[in-house]
């Protein structure tokens, strides 16, 4: 029953490929029109992963920052974290890579700068900020889960609150982290979408311009 269930799955997925309702023809790999569309779309996989690492490694360093103020005795200190983390929460992703694309280039302009920004950073520096504030709660969330008797123990043996972040509670809490963090980084590839808007020629822009080349 399986086996038949299969082959008609099969059948109606191959049929598609030669139907102009569902257009599955344009990337058929039995016609060399379709072979070199999907070689078109397959070759902007390589940009969405790119972006894709460059900001999730910014995301998780610049995270690690935002987070560690959070845990700080001192009330300013937490309240920065918080400012930073629900203004940051707070922005929708597309209006925040249109401001650091088009916004950044003339605030560094009317400083003296000519700091370009093409749109792979411009799609990094934006994913990166605005994950870094999701990551920060993550961090936030298992460094708290940890027994507050290891903090003590550590401030008992006369250790620095940044010894006691680097040798006993951060080695506990990554184990607890690194799940939703690859969560993040799962969310930070289908957001690099985004991208396409800026003219960045990742798996999206690619299948647009397919797209509009049929139509």
């Amino acid at each position: 029953m399986k086996k038949i269930y299969l082959l008609c799955l099969a059948f109606i997925f191959l049929s598609g490929c030669s139907s102009n309702v569902w257009g599955w023809y344009v990337i058929n790999p039995a016609t060399p029109s379709g072979w070199i569309n999907i070689k078109f779309l397959v070759s902007g996989i390589g940009n969405t992963i790119l972006i894709s690492i460059v900001a999730a490694f910014i995301s998780i360093n610049l995270g690690l920052l935002v987070a560690l103020p959070g845990q700080s005795s001192r009330k300013g200190w937490r309240i920065i974290n918080r400012v930073y983390v629900e203004f940051i929460r707070s922005i929708p992703l597309l209006p925040m890579l249109f401001w650091v694309f088009y916004g950044l280039p003339i605030i560094f302009k009317s400083m003296g700068l000519n700091i370009p920004i093409d749109p792979f950073w411009g799609a990094v520096i934006t994913l990166a900020i605005s994950d870094s504030a999701f990551t920060a709660e993550i961090y936030r969330s298992g460094i708290q889960s940890i027994a507050k008797g290891q903090k003590e123990a550590a401030h008992s043996i006369g250790l620095t609150y940044a010894q006691t972040m680097r040798y006993v509670i951060l080695p506990q809490a990554i184990r607890r982290i690194l799940p939703p963090l690859a969560n993040q980084f799962i969310y930070i590839v289908k957001m690099s979408a985004f991208a396409s808007v800026i003219g960045m020629q990742e798996l999206t822009r690619r299948a647009n311009e397919i797209v509009s080349n049929r139509i």
